[in-house]
């Protein structure tokens, strides 16, 4: 009896030894996925041998960030397989389907954006509360035709849904809903109102910008392009939105090539465009 007991205590050591390690390597994994060391991360993921929720997770959210989206679906499945409940999960899956969409033949399309959109729909029922799954469904739901989910009527009630959790944010998402509708009034009345709600916040002010770049306001764009410097110099969001604007309202070119060139040196995060999206704007400017 007593070898016995030795035995249990030598295995209970050892898979406590061995959840530590993983639990290490998943934090090692998230510290190189939030610096965009992708690959770096999926190779620690890889290698831990007790695969949960949290690591089929990240490990999708690396997939998606390559561009390798039906890795991620995979992996992503199995994620919300082990936690049906968690939002995120749901939504990351919902993220992958809606890339594979974009990627795939007609008819294979159709099935995935389907599948996108349930899980938007989801990760909102799942937690009203989750602001990247509202912004997303209401995303999909501008964007895609009726036939397929989409539809003004059911934005408009995402906006409400917005309106509850995030007042800058739902001020943003009525604007969204407004330039769909050629409301170009009502669109940069809420834009200014999310800047009065969040001054603090960058991003209102990018949103602006853009918005008046798109309606050929191009002045009163650069004067909120450049309050936007002037709160976050560095903020490399910022060097990718402005050179964009540049480049679909074909002026200042030269401006947009060093933006996006200063883009390609800078830390990025995965909330900043992928620099693969800066070196798709730079070879739009160079011709192919």
């Amino acid at each position: 009896m007593k070898v016995i007991g030795c035995w249990v205590k030598l295995a209970v050591l050892l898979f406590a030894s061995i959840a530590f390690a993983s639990a290490a390597d998943l934090e090692q994994a998230r510290a190189l996925y939030d610096r965009t060391a992708y690959e770096e991360s999926l190779s620690v993921l890889k290698a831990i041998p007790q695969k949960d929720g949290p690591l089929y997770a990240l490990m999708g959210q690396n997939y998606f960030m390559t561009g390798e989206f039906k890795k991620a679906t995979d992996v992503l499945e199995k994620a919300v397989a082990a936690d049906p409940r968690n939002s995120d999960y749901v939504l990351w899956l919902g993220r992958s389907y809606g890339r594979r969409a974009e990627h795939s033949n007609p008819l294979s399309a159709v099935g995935h954006a389907s599948k996108a959109r349930q899980c938007f729909e989801k990760a909102v029922a799942l937690n009203p509360r989750n602001s990247e799954a509202l912004n997303d469904l209401l995303e999909y739901q501008l964007e895609a035709p009726g036939y397929l989910g989409g539809g003004l009527d059911k934005a408009k009630a995402t906006v409400a849904l917005m309106s509850q959790v995030n007042p800058s944010e739902s001020q943003w998402a009525q604007a969204k809903l407004d330039e769909k509708r050629k409301q170009w009034s009502s669109a940069e009345d809420h834009l200014r109102r999310a800047i009065e709600l969040a001054p603090h916040q960058v991003g209102r002010l990018i949103d602006l910008a853009g918005f008046l770049a798109r309606q050929g306001r191009y002045q009163e764009s650069d004067q909120n392009f450049a309050r936007a410097e002037q709160l976050a110099p560095q903020s490399p969001n910022l060097l990718f939105a402005r050179a964009d604007a540049y480049i679909k309202s074909h002026r200042n070119l030269d401006v947009a090539r060093d933006l996006l060139q200063r883009y390609l040196r800078a830390d990025i995060t995965p909330e900043d465009p992928p620099k693969t999206e800066a070196r798709k704007l730079l070879r739009q400017i160079q011709g192919g």
